[in-house]
């Protein structure tokens, strides 16, 4: 095959299969294999340090795996890198935009530097300047722009091109609410009017329960868990039961519970357990009276139905809400005091990625 054809299938925007990358005797990335279809928005969910941006950083062609393969837009990142990054727009964790700048000035020179002709180029900094959605503020340098219009502009910059594939690193970490839901409503319309893929990796459960078809669970490197967040609540049950105990009660408790009638799974946590079952507001009660035969005694008892944090929950042994404040049921933020955080909470910062 010619270094340049393209290769698999022509209905799949993303493949990888075994990609590994390793950093000395750290395995940053540990055998991944992902399938994203042209078109959708793929939600890649987990803590800092679970290997996401790593994982973009090598479908965008700036770190080379270790060992597996990976192709997008149907071109292998290794064999064929320059029609990969033809085909691509990318806006990582950090906007990477000259304050020095117009935010025009950029999105001209992005223009340039993907070698528009003038005619094209005018139509798609038009085009940008909608999306970017700033305003007068278009002709002041960036330095004077809030965080929510440097995002907006770095969006902007990213699709100059009009690419087949959007890579969007945590596009609103640290971004306010009004901000965040400016940009949701964005990658919303680029998918549906414009029909571009969206790889969309995250820390916000809230997020990826809005905005993704599909979600992969990374931990540790690896992929735990894959779906729509339909089918990954619905396979956690049709209800939860949050139980909050004393540290010194949680394991009695799990072991109390599960032999309650209608209990489906029983998981611990670092601050109670969690029951899985069909029927929340008929188990609830059986669960009460079994723990207090036990001479266990629950500070709540909470049902409610299931949110991805379960599913992270028992995929993982710890809650995403550890290191997520949106997250459903309003769990602290990393170092916080979340009811059923896991163990070890999550693992240390990944740092972040130039553009």
């Amino acid at each position: 095959m010619p270094r340049n054809a393209r290769s698999g299938d022509r209905n799949s925007a993303i493949e990888t299969r075994g990609l590994v990358r390793t950093f000395g005797e750290n395995r940053a990335v540990d055998g991944v294999d992902l399938g994203v279809n042209a078109g959708e928005i793929y939600g890649f969910l987990g803590p800092n340090g679970a290997g996401k941006s790593t994982t973009v950083r090598m479908l965008c062609t700036l770190l080379k795996p270790t060992a597996g393969q990976a192709t997008v837009a149907g071109y292998d990142v290794v064999d064929s890198p320059g029609e990969v990054r033809i085909r691509i727009g990318v806006a990582l964790q950090e906007a990477a935009l000259d304050e020095r700048q117009t935010g025009r000035e950029i999105l001209d020179l992005q223009a340039r530097l993907y070698g528009l002709s003038a005619f094209d180029r005018a139509a798609s900094i038009a085009r940008a300047v909608d999306l970017a959605d700033i305003g007068s503020a278009m002709e002041d340098r960036v330095k004077t722009y809030s965080g929510g219009m440097r995002r907006r502009l770095d969006l902007a910059a990213s699709l100059i091109h009009g690419p087949e594939v959007l890579f969007l690193d945590e596009p609103t970490t640290g971004l306010d609410p009004v901000s965040r839901a400016q940009v949701w409503d964005e990658v919303r319309r680029l998918n549906g009017e414009l029909g571009v893929t969206v790889f969309l990796t995250t820390q916000y459960l809230e997020e990826a329960d809005a905005l993704a078809d599909r979600v992969a669970i990374i931990d540790g490197g690896r992929i735990v868990e894959e779906g729509s967040p339909a089918e990954l609540k619905r396979a956690v049950g049709a209800d939860v039961i949050v139980v909050d105990l004393p540290s010194e009660a949680i394991a009695p408790a799990a072991a109390v519970a599960e032999t309650v009638p209608d209990v489906d799974a029983v998981t611990q946590g670092r601050r109670g357990i969690t029951i899985a079952t069909a029927d929340g507001a008929a188990t609830v009660g059986s669960v009460a009276v079994a723990l207090a035969g036990a001479g266990l005694h629950p500070q709540s008892l909470t049902v409610r139905t299931p949110s991805l944090d379960d599913v992270f929950l028992l995929a993982t042994g710890y809650r995403m809400s550890t290191v997520d404040p949106t997250a459903a049921g309003g769990g602290p933020a990393a170092g916080g005091s979340d009811p059923h955080a896991g163990p070890a909470g999550a693992p240390a910062s990944e740092g972040s990625s130039p553009r």
